[in-house]
Protein backbone atom coordinates (compact mmCIF):
# COMPACT_ATOMS: atom_id res chain seq x y z
CA UNK A 1 0.00 0.00 0.00
CA UNK A 2 1.62 3.15 -0.78
CA UNK A 3 1.00 6.56 0.86
CA UNK A 4 -1.67 8.83 -0.45
CA UNK A 5 0.03 12.65 -0.14
CA UNK A 6 -2.94 14.36 -0.31
CA UNK A 7 -4.82 11.96 2.49
CA UNK A 8 -1.75 12.14 4.61
CA UNK A 9 -1.67 15.95 4.17
CA UNK A 10 -5.34 16.62 5.22
CA UNK A 11 -5.08 14.90 8.52
CA UNK A 12 -2.55 16.54 9.50
CA UNK A 13 -3.86 19.86 8.48
CA UNK A 14 -7.01 19.12 9.85
CA UNK A 15 -4.84 18.21 12.98
CA UNK A 16 -2.64 20.98 13.60
CA UNK A 17 -6.02 22.93 12.77
CA UNK A 18 -7.74 21.61 16.17
CA UNK A 19 -4.79 22.08 18.34
CA UNK A 20 -4.33 25.79 17.38
CA UNK A 21 -8.16 26.11 17.49
CA UNK A 22 -8.46 24.66 21.16
CA UNK A 23 -5.10 26.76 21.92
CA UNK A 24 -6.61 30.18 20.95
CA UNK A 25 -10.31 29.51 22.43
CA UNK A 26 -9.54 29.34 25.88
CA UNK A 27 -6.93 29.35 28.48
CA UNK A 28 -3.20 27.48 28.65
CA UNK A 29 -3.16 27.86 32.52
CA UNK A 30 -5.75 26.49 34.57
CA UNK A 31 -6.57 24.48 37.73
CA UNK A 32 -3.29 22.62 39.68
CA UNK A 33 -5.24 18.60 38.52
CA UNK A 34 -5.89 19.93 35.07
CA UNK A 35 -2.01 21.43 34.95
CA UNK A 36 -1.23 17.61 36.36
CA UNK A 37 -3.23 16.46 33.26
CA UNK A 38 -1.15 18.27 30.92
CA UNK A 39 1.87 17.83 32.22
CA UNK A 40 1.32 14.09 31.96
CA UNK A 41 0.69 14.20 28.47
CA UNK A 42 3.28 16.49 27.94
CA UNK A 43 5.47 13.39 29.91
CA UNK A 44 4.15 11.06 27.32
CA UNK A 45 5.06 12.97 24.47
CA UNK A 46 8.28 13.71 25.46
CA UNK A 47 8.86 10.35 26.20
CA UNK A 48 7.57 9.30 23.01
CA UNK A 49 9.86 11.68 21.13
CA UNK A 50 13.01 10.74 22.80
CA UNK A 51 12.01 6.84 22.65
CA UNK A 52 12.15 7.19 18.18
CA UNK A 53 14.72 9.30 18.43
CA UNK A 54 13.62 13.20 17.31
CA UNK A 55 15.76 12.57 13.99
CA UNK A 56 13.49 10.04 13.23
CA UNK A 57 9.99 12.37 14.33
CA UNK A 58 7.69 12.58 10.84
CA UNK A 59 4.39 14.27 11.20
CA UNK A 60 3.10 12.82 8.06
CA UNK A 61 2.04 9.02 9.12
CA UNK A 62 3.97 7.96 5.87
CA UNK A 63 6.43 4.87 6.99
CA UNK A 64 10.03 6.84 6.32
CA UNK A 65 12.23 4.51 3.55
CA UNK A 66 14.23 2.80 6.13
CA UNK A 67 12.19 3.42 9.42
CA UNK A 68 12.71 0.84 12.31
CA UNK A 69 9.56 -0.64 14.25
CA UNK A 70 9.72 0.57 17.57
CA UNK A 71 8.37 -1.36 20.61
CA UNK A 72 9.90 -0.51 23.67
CA UNK A 73 9.14 2.72 26.04
CA UNK A 74 6.03 4.19 25.80
CA UNK A 75 5.47 2.02 22.53
CA UNK A 76 5.45 -1.21 24.31
CA UNK A 77 1.76 -0.35 25.80
CA UNK A 78 0.55 1.63 23.03
CA UNK A 79 1.27 1.84 19.30
CA UNK A 80 0.40 5.55 18.93
CA UNK A 81 1.54 7.36 22.26
CA UNK A 82 2.36 10.98 20.25
CA UNK A 83 -1.92 10.86 19.77
CA UNK A 84 -2.53 9.63 23.10
CA UNK A 85 -0.26 12.61 24.52
CA UNK A 86 -1.93 15.01 21.80
CA UNK A 87 -5.74 13.76 22.97
CA UNK A 88 -5.09 13.82 26.95
CA UNK A 89 -3.33 17.09 26.62
CA UNK A 90 -5.82 19.05 24.44
CA UNK A 91 -8.56 17.81 26.80
CA UNK A 92 -6.87 19.45 29.93
CA UNK A 93 -7.06 22.50 27.94
CA UNK A 94 -10.46 21.96 26.94
CA UNK A 95 -11.76 21.14 30.59
CA UNK A 96 -9.77 24.52 31.85
CA UNK A 97 -12.82 26.39 29.92
CA UNK A 98 -15.51 24.17 28.73
CA UNK A 99 -17.28 25.67 26.06
CA UNK A 100 -19.64 23.94 23.09
CA UNK A 101 -16.59 24.97 20.82
CA UNK A 102 -13.80 23.70 22.27
CA UNK A 103 -15.65 20.51 22.88
CA UNK A 104 -16.69 20.26 18.97
CA UNK A 105 -13.03 21.35 18.17
CA UNK A 106 -11.86 18.02 20.28
CA UNK A 107 -13.93 15.86 18.70
CA UNK A 108 -12.98 16.72 15.61
CA UNK A 109 -9.58 16.04 16.68
CA UNK A 110 -10.32 12.78 18.38
CA UNK A 111 -11.74 11.91 14.98
CA UNK A 112 -9.26 12.92 12.52
CA UNK A 113 -6.48 11.05 14.81
CA UNK A 114 -8.56 7.85 14.95
CA UNK A 115 -8.77 8.32 11.04
CA UNK A 116 -5.08 8.84 10.89
CA UNK A 117 -3.99 6.25 13.03
CA UNK A 118 -6.00 3.20 11.23
CA UNK A 119 -5.11 4.77 7.76
CA UNK A 120 -1.48 5.10 9.46
CA UNK A 121 -1.71 1.19 10.70
CA UNK A 122 -2.56 0.00 7.02
CA UNK A 123 0.62 2.03 6.00
CA UNK A 124 2.62 0.19 8.82
CA UNK A 125 1.57 -3.13 8.09
CA UNK A 126 2.44 -2.89 4.91
CA UNK A 127 5.83 -1.65 5.32
CA UNK A 128 7.20 -3.47 8.14
CA UNK A 129 6.70 -7.33 8.53
CA UNK A 130 6.21 -7.56 12.33
CA UNK A 131 3.92 -5.00 13.00
CA UNK A 132 0.64 -7.27 12.74
CA UNK A 133 2.27 -9.08 15.59
CA UNK A 134 2.86 -6.02 17.32
CA UNK A 135 -0.66 -5.12 16.99
CA UNK A 136 -1.45 -7.97 18.29
CA UNK A 137 0.41 -7.42 21.71
CA UNK A 138 0.07 -3.75 21.95
CA UNK A 139 -3.03 -1.25 22.31
CA UNK A 140 -3.86 1.74 20.05
CA UNK A 141 -3.92 4.24 22.54
CA UNK A 142 -4.75 3.24 26.28
CA UNK A 143 -2.83 0.38 27.51
CA UNK A 144 -5.50 -3.07 28.23
CA UNK A 145 -8.04 -0.46 26.54
CA UNK A 146 -8.05 0.38 22.86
Amino acid sequence: MQPNRWKSYALVSVQFACLAAIALTGPLLGPPLLLALAALALALGVWALLTVQLQNVQVLPDPRAGAQLVRHGPYRWVRHPMYAALLLGTLALVLMQPSALRWLIWLILLVNLLIKLHYEERLLAHHFAGYKAYMAESKRLLPYIY
